[in-house]
């Protein structure tokens, strides 16, 4: 048994934990695993799954054979999962003392499965860490809760809070709307704190019972491990509330989507220093080229930024997301802003991604993306002042298609994330949109059903 199983041996129980949850992570970001008994998953090390749970879409379905086979064993062979001490995480809503494992999955010979979205995010970091950089980034998470509602046809509200009534209109910073959920963000904070959480702020976003948490700034992996069990642990809270919480990047018609946004700096491993700034404080070449790669290469890979058909309704003219790439120092208008900020702590906000990306692919495609403008010496655009929704050169993909098309012509994707990833991947996202376009939606029965 190894020094670091021996760790995780003793905090399972120093805490007298009698369940393991042993979770990955898959290209939805879905937590599948199994959940063992503490002598059965310590006396095993890991567990077995099948491969195939990596090429599953939303609805559970698999892509289609030809790719299925390709990518995959014909024996739909099991693939070995490890536990990562440093990614273990109680879980307070439990009847019995619970813990989350989060693993790492390994093919026989003891290779990373390129599937799998931790071992992509692990992928992009050694390649930060081979150029002697270590990135950082503070990702801030939006979401709604809504009223509970069993019928997919029926649109979401939001839900009554304290006050006995539903939230009308806009209240965006305000205390008071958000206060009317104090009962079930206590239990969230309660939680997070006892799960190790680094949240930092609260915050009371546009849309009605819309809500922002801010993660304080820290590793790229250990980042993503947390925004996987913050989404948990809110669904916890929320069921616990009888309300809903969805990351859905449009959930409601006419109001703002929700966004991951990505606070992200680069800072040279042995001195600490930001390579984003230069001696005399301003702004470093290194700095330029992270937002000009970032610029060139997410219309690329936008389908890691917006992995649903839902997702790109964020992206519709007159809303309040950007929908372009362009850059700005302090401009919310636009795909890429620079807050102010002492050299030191300079960085880019990429406002682009989804609520609903998943969060290791997310953080991986953002920083590949800007490692990619450092190592090839991509020079951005000029900076907008003012307003930059009406910018048009810069615009992204407006549909899921047109957005896996170009994905699956990324040579830049498939020389850094490998090909058997990029394959899979738009496979999936294909899949799901077939499943997508055979559902008849409420517009086209209103509409369309007398009319034409």
């Amino acid at each position: 048994m190894s020094v670091k199983l021996d760790q995780l041996t003793s905090w399972l129980k120093d805490r007298k934990i009698t369940e393991v949850e042993c979770m990955i992570s898959d290209l939805t970001g879905i937590a599948r695993g199994k959940i063992a008994p503490t002598n059965k998953f310590l006396d095993e090390k890991g567990m077995r799954l099948p491969e195939s749970v990596l090429l599953q879409t939303v609805t559970g379905d698999y892509v289609d054979d030809d790719i299925y086979y390709e990518l995959l064993d014909t024996a739909d062979i099991d693939m070995f999962c490890r536990p990562d001490q440093d990614a273990v995480y109680l879980v307070p809503w439990a009847l019995e003392p619970t813990a989350m494992v989060i693993h790492d999955t390994f093919d026989k010979q003891g290779n990373p499965i390129e599937l799998s979205p931790r071992n992509i995010l692990k992928k992009v970091l050694k390649m930060y860490t081979d150029k002697g950089w270590t990135p950082i980034v503070a990702p801030e998470m939006e979401f709604y809760l809504t009223k509970r509602c069993s019928d997919p046809d029926f649109p979401l509200v939001a839900p009554v809070g304290r006050s006995g009534r539903p939230e009308v209109g806009r209240q965006s910073f305000s205390i008071d709307a958000a206060n009317e959920f104090d009962p079930l963000f206590e239990d969230v904070y309660d939680w997070c704190e006892a799960q190790e959480l680094d949240l930092d702020t609260l915050i009371h976003e546009d849309g009605p019972a819309q809500m922002e948490i801010n993660f304080r700034h820290g590793d790229p992996l250990h980042l993503a491990d947390q925004i996987t069990v913050f989404k948990r642990t809110m669904r916890e809270a929320a069921l616990k509330h009888d309300v809903e919480v969805t990351f859905m990047a449009k959930p409601i018609t006419d109001q703002p989507g929700s966004a991951m946004h990505i606070h992200q700096s680069v800072v040279d491993t042995k001195t600490g220093k930001n390579i984003f700034s230069n001696e005399d404080g301003s702004m470093s070449k290194l700095f330029m080229n992270h937002i000009g790669g970032l610029q060139k290469f997410i219309p690329e890979l936008l389908p890691l930024f917006a992995p649903n058909v839902n997702s790109f309704r964020r992206f519709l003219p007159d809303t309040s997301a950007p929908v372009n790439v362009e850059w700005g120092e302090e401009n919310r208008t636009v795909g890429l802003r620079v807050p102010e900020a002492n050299p030191q702590n300079r960085r880019v906000e990429n406002r682009l991604p989804g609520a609903d990306a998943n969060p290791y692919l997310v953080l991986a495609a953002s920083l590949l993306c800007g490692y990619m403008g450092m190592v090839e010496g991509i020079n951005p655009s000029a900076p907008v002042k003012g307003r930059g929704y009406e910018r048009r050169n810069l615009r992204l993909p407006v549909t899921i298609e047109h957005a896996l098309e170009r994905m699956e012509n990324c040579k830049e994707g498939v020389k850094y994330l490998g090909e058997n990833f990029m394959r899979g991947y738009v496979a999936v996202k294909r899949a799901e949109h077939e499943n997508y376009k055979r559902v008849i939606s409420s517009w086209e029965r209103e509409f369309l059903l007398s009319s034409v």
